[in-house]
């Protein structure tokens, strides 16, 4: 009897183990594959298949973590005239990131971050009309991620997006942005991609805009050395 119940016992620890491989191993892949394209109809096809990873591994926060993060990423893909849709996306983002946050039990660095991101998808459907809410649950978020973990590398490339994308004029642009991005660069190389539960995102988007920010700012000295001659 006793045998029985030991059998019994590691055979369903292994089922265990295994179901959690099996998630883990169809989630990087599908994530992966939805992050490393720019061809949008393979990244929504990517997408959906994240949604579906979601429903099957229901009780699993990081399924819903990714389809928050993936329909946030779609949603800047959508022609800037279909607002409507863009937030009928972000709303199944922010119920993806709802679910995440209640089957997680807390709300982590990388959820704050994650609300962070949402908030400045949501701004970015209509800036004019939103920044002023949405700007300031973005820098919010941001804050109570760094509070908990300031090696987070992902609250610097979130903080350095925001820069680069706001004129000069009102103290942004690629000069200061870079600061971000660099900062955030070292603490991306600390991180593995081997576990899911653990969010990596964003290093391979954090050098592309470093190259964009270096290609801005010679491109710049070299105007201003033109204009000098």
């Amino acid at each position: 009897m006793t045998r029985y119940i030991l059998l019994t016992a590691t055979a369903a620890l292994v089922y265990v183990q295994v179901c959690a491989q099996d998630m883990n191993d169809a989630l990087k892949k599908t994530f992966q594959a939805f992050d490393t394209t720019r061809d949008v109809s393979v990244k929504t096809a990517q997408a959906n298949k994240l949604t579906l990873i979601a429903k099957k591994w229901k009780d699993e926060w990081a399924p819903h973590y990714y389809n928050a993060y993936a329909k946030a990423s779609l949603s800047y893909m959508l022609p800037e005239n279909e607002m409507d849709k863009k937030d009928a996306m972000l709303d199944e983002a922010d119920a993806s990131l709802d679910e995440a946050v209640t089957l997680l039990g807390k709300e982590t660095d990388d959820i704050y971050v994650m609300k962070a991101m949402l908030a400045q998808s949501r701004m970015a459907v209509d800036g004019r009309n939103r920044w002023q809410k949405y700007g300031k649950l973005f820098d919010e978020n941001l804050q109570k991620a760094k509070e908990l973990n300031a090696e987070n590398p992902r609250i610097y490339y979130l903080k350095g997006t925001s820069v680069f994308f706001t004129p000069k004029m009102f103290g942004g642009g690629a000069e200061k942005a870079l600061e971000y991005f660099e900062k955030a660069q070292p603490l991306f190389a600390k991180e593995n991609d081997g576990d899911m539960t653990d969010p990596y995102w964003g290093a391979e988007a954090n050098e592309y805009f470093i190259q964009m920010c270096k290609n801005e700012k010679e491109g710049g000295r070299a105007e201003a050395t033109e204009t000098k001659e």
